[in-house]
């Protein structure tokens, strides 16, 4: 046995209960929402913040913040995953999905936003050891450590590829979106690289929310008495909230007299409504009108004109939210349940109709960030039959002298300009019209026929829009 004296031990130290900062806490829950149930961000976060509004230590201040966690976490997800990838001894994959999303939450907090760097890890720590307990706790503080050394700019320097070597895959990383998407938006650009890399910051700047004031419900003048609240750039009936907000909290949205519609929807449905048809006038359709936000413009525009709009959506739930929408329209209507590619009404039974269709929603990804992450190359070949069939029943359903409207939310090609090629090949007695002159005041709308909005150069989702007339 040794002579010497045995040391004192320390005192262990007291058990520290986590503290619980419920801001953090819910954007937690709402990206593991978003990644283990594929929900959206813009479905999952209002009810969390209401919800969180019910307690008297939430404020307006709390839910900006936890708003900026979530959507600055999903828009740079990319970006973040190869900074996180550059701290980790193991390969990102095995890294359990709940400690990625900390760690990203973390390094928005470090390399996104002006929150102090000592606190943006200490508050993601401590995030940490009430949702993952504090074994991987430490292994969050040791990976956010690493991160801190360095800000965005000096990160991506280490984890993007020089852009003479790989301009793809260096874009991808830089502004964070999958490498596909990037290669497709610039094809759909055609251009060099100074437009790619204005347009894919753009689809990670925060979008104004826009209002539109049904006609003969509501004016912009009443909506322009809100708090922050200026006119529309293209559309006579949109008005811009610049400081965001809470539109539900506003009476005519609240009654259904207006409502959230981005700035190039409205242009679309606003394009149909002008195109010259020949003849009567008296009988639109909305082929794909779900949610409600196109037909119910075109509802208020047709009353203006004596016209009756059907609404038709296939899926009963969104039907449901069709008749919400349109329901106080000032003139007739009707909503059905239908397929759009096995409608129940007779061909040539309407003067305009529109189709716009479901896609890839690759023009919204500045509203749906997480969609970047979701979609897949191979998702193209899923939407193409649907696209072109009902395009196909929106030129039968026409007559002669009357226009159809085709549009997407996707600026993809293989969704705009291919599906309305392929269905003209088909149609030999349709004819494109020019959309530009509908668009009055739009500028920088290409060579034409067809329109093709951009969240760079026209401030609205990338909506593409295709009039094509039936010629007889």
């Amino acid at each position: 046995m040794s002579d010497q004296p045995r040391r004192p031990r320390k005192p262990a130290k007291p058990y520290r209960r986590p503290q619980k900062d419920p801001v953090r806490v819910l954007a937690f829950e709402a990206l593991r929402a978003v990644d283990e149930r594929d929900a959206y961000a813009n479905l999952v976060l209002p009810p969390l913040l209401r919800k969180a509004r019910e307690n008297d230590d939430f404020d307006a201040r709390d839910a900006a913040l936890a708003t900026e966690l979530v959507y600055g976490t999903l828009r740079r997800q990319g970006t973040y995953d190869a900074v996180v990838a550059a701290c980790v001894d193991r390969p990102l994959r095995e890294v359990d999905p709940p400690v990625l999303d900390v760690l990203n939450l973390g390094a928005h907090q470090l390399l996104g936003t002006r929150i102090p760097t000592h606190a943006a890890v200490s508050a993601t720590v401590e995030l940490a050891r009430v949702v993952l307990g504090d074994g991987r706790a430490k292994f969050v503080n040791a990976v956010l450590r690493k991160i801190a050394q360095d800000d965005l700019d000096g990160w991506l320097e280490r984890v993007a590829p020089p852009y003479d070597e790989d301009p793809e895959d260096h874009l991808a990383v830089v502004h964070s979106h999958p490498r596909w998407v990037v290669s497709a938006l610039w094809d759909s650009l055609g251009g060099g690289r100074t437009g790619i890399e204005e347009l894919l910051r753009a689809d990670n700047d925060r979008p104004e929310v826009t209002l539109v004031a049904r006609p003969g419900r509501a004016t912009t003048t009443e909506l322009l008495d809100e708090e922050a609240a200026v006119p529309g750039r293209w559309s006579p009936y949109a008005v811009r909230l610049t400081e965001g907000g809470e539109p539900g909290a506003i009476t005519a949205v609240a009654e259904g007299r207006a409502g959230v519609q981005d700035e190039g929807s409205q242009l679309v449905a606003l394009a149909l409504a002008n195109a010259p048809v020949e003849g009567p006038d008296r009988m639109w359709l909305d082929g794909c009108a779900g949610p409600g936000g196109k037909a119910a413009l075109l509802g208020a525009l047709a009353a203006e004109r004596g016209a009756v709009l059907l609404a038709s959506e296939k899926q009963p739930h969104r039907a449901g939210l069709v008749a919400k929408a349109l329901a106080g329209n000032p003139g007739p209507y009707q909503v059905v349940a239908a397929d759009g590619t096995r409608p129940p009404w007779r061909p040539g039974s309407f003067d305009r109709v529109l189709v716009d269709v479901p896609c890839t929603g690759l023009g919204a990804l500045r509203r749906r960030p997480e969609a970047r992450w979701r979609r897949r190359p191979e998702d193209l070949d899923g939407f193409a039959p649907l696209q072109r069939g009902l395009l196909r029943t929106a030129l039968e359903s026409v007559r002669v002298g009357g226009v159809v409207g085709y549009a997407t939310c996707s600026p993809h090609l293989a969704e705009t300009r291919a599906v309305v090629g392929d269905l003209l090949k088909q149609f030999p007695d349709a004819e494109l019209i020019d959309a530009r002159p509908l668009l009055p005041g739009v500028p920088d709308l290409g060579e034409g026929p067809d329109v093709q909005l951009w969240p760079h150069v026209h401030g609205t989702d990338a909506m593409y829009l295709a009039l094509i007339r039936r010629a007889g």
